[in-house]
């Protein structure tokens, strides 16, 4: 039968309710949610540990769909492997991560699949899934995306901006080809032309060595064009899709001008869009560096936009995009800010800084947290119900939040290989005192235990 835990004492948060709950967990699976009420007959269990969590929320373990771990780009690679990754994001509450396998020029899909699955053959420390980016479409290509479905990858991301971006005809044909075998896209929305056309100006004009060229050379309209562009596109296709990292208002309109016409899309949107601004890239020196991400952080507006439109559910997930460089490494574009490697270190931080600035604010109730970075992701990549509920037969996925508690975000706890902390010195109102991945304990306070547990999931068809 296994280990037998009880966790007593909590409040159960699901997308629909909080409720007094103890929870039965026999080995890696939730066996039964208890009322208060109920007797528990030592005749029905002998529980070989009974862990009280009084006072305390419990989440299902929060799903990051949006990681890039070992990626090789702009002339470095991220400093977070999958083993340092993902062992930041079980200190954090995220038992699951989904990173984004690139299939490069010349290769197939498998190879690509292959590539990625080897970056975590070493171990990791939550359980992981992955996106396939098509870059390169021909026929075989377009075959092999039945043997992705086949292999547990029914997600795939393409882009339209950076050397693997696709052009409109492509986009078109892997939107079909999708709704044929039944997955979906996300996309990176940005455009690309014009991005380039305001570069050339920067760089025209004197500015190729200030951070804030980055933010100014690619506007909300870049992005805003894109999506609307991406959503015709898929409107021709009569196919879903995901706008990943969604950051301002002038997208957020094109997507409700879509459902408007009855499409079904999706939106995800990141922390950092909605606590931090553009005004960072104005920093004198090198130091806005840290904050280059692509898209670009917005506007304060923009912020409390998004926010909303989280409340509202027209935007379905929060992820990262954890995507992390050092400040060294940030430093390539230190005479030329089009080489600053773009991305930042967020899958530790992402539920705390939500719960502190969402729920306890007063932006969100704990039941749309748990929706956005939990449920809604399970449902969405094809993961519910194993991942993204606390119910029987659910994997014993646990998050156990504090909610009175406080701690400062700070370089010296980051457990990220990162040397800064993109949120340095920022308070937190709740705190994650552990973590239990498959119905083991494998986070306590901060700090992941040295256990390389991860499995490789495959993933069904989305159900959201």
């Amino acid at each position: 039968m296994g280990n037998i835990k009880l966790i007593r004492g909590g409040s159960v948060v699901s997308s629909s309710g909080c409720s007094r709950a103890d929870i039965l967990i026999r080995g890696e699976k939730i066996a039964a949610l208890l009322s208060p009420e109920e007797e528990l007959s030592k005749k029905e269990f002998e529980a070989e540990e009974i862990i009280d969590v009084s006072g305390k929320l419990i989440f299902p373990g929060f799903i990051d769909p949006h990681t890039h771990f070992d990626l090789h780009v702009a002339g470095t690679v991220t400093i977070d492997d999958f083993a340092s990754g993902t062992r930041a994001a079980i200190a954090g509450g995220t038992t699951t991560i989904i990173d984004f396998g690139t299939q490069y020029k010349g290769e197939t899909l498998k190879e690509g699949l292959d590539n990625w699955k080897q970056k975590a053959a070493d171990g990791v420390y939550c359980d992981y899934g992955i996106h396939m980016s098509i870059t390169d479409w021909n026929e075989n290509v377009r075959q092999e995306c039945q043997d992705m479905m086949d292999e547990g990858v029914p997600t795939f991301k393409i882009y339209m901006t950076y050397d693997t971006q696709v052009d409109d005809k492509t986009i078109l044909e892997i939107l079909k080809r999708l709704k044929e075998v039944g997955g979906i896209t996300g996309c990176h929305c940005e455009n690309s032309g014009l991005i380039e056309a305001l570069r050339d100006e920067a760089v025209r004009n004197g500015d190729i060595a200030k951070v804030s060229s980055h933010y100014k050379t690619r506007p909300a309209a870049a992005e805003a064009e894109a999506i609307s562009r991406l959503l015709r596109l898929s409107q021709i296709a009569d196919a879903p899709v995901i706008d990943v990292h969604l950051t301002n208002e002038e997208g957020l309109k094109e997507i409700r001008a879509a459902r408007a016409r009855g499409q079904k899309v999706y939106a995800e949107t990141c922390p950092q869009y909605l606590l931090m601004d553009d005004s960072l890239y104005e920093q004198e020196g090198f130091e806005g560096a840290k904050y280059v991400i692509a898209p670009p952080l917005r506007t304060k507006r923009d912020n409390e936009v998004l926010w909303k439109a989280i409340a509202d559910g027209e935007i379905q997930t929060v992820a990262t995009d954890h995507c992390s460089f050092t400040y060294e490494q940030k430093r390539l574009g230190e005479a030329d800010f089009r080489k600053i490697p773009g991305g930042m270190p967020g899958v530790e931080t992402r539920g705390e800084l939500m719960y502190s600035e969402g729920v306890a604010k007063g932006r969100i109730g704990v039941e749309k947290l748990c929706e956005v970075l939990s449920e809604n992701p399970a449902r969405l990549y094809g993961l519910y119900p194993q991942k993204g509920v606390i119910a029987p037969g659910a994997d014993a996925d646990i998050v156990i939040l504090d909610p009175k508690a406080h701690k400062t975000l700070s370089i010296q706890s980051q457990v990220s290989n990162c040397d800064y902390c993109p949120f340095e010195g920022r308070e937190i109102e709740g705190v994650i005192e552990k973590v239990f991945l498959r119905g083991e304990l494998a986070a306590e306070n901060g700090r992941a235990l040295e256990k390389r547990r991860g499995v490789f999931l495959k993933r069904g068809r989305s159900t959201l």
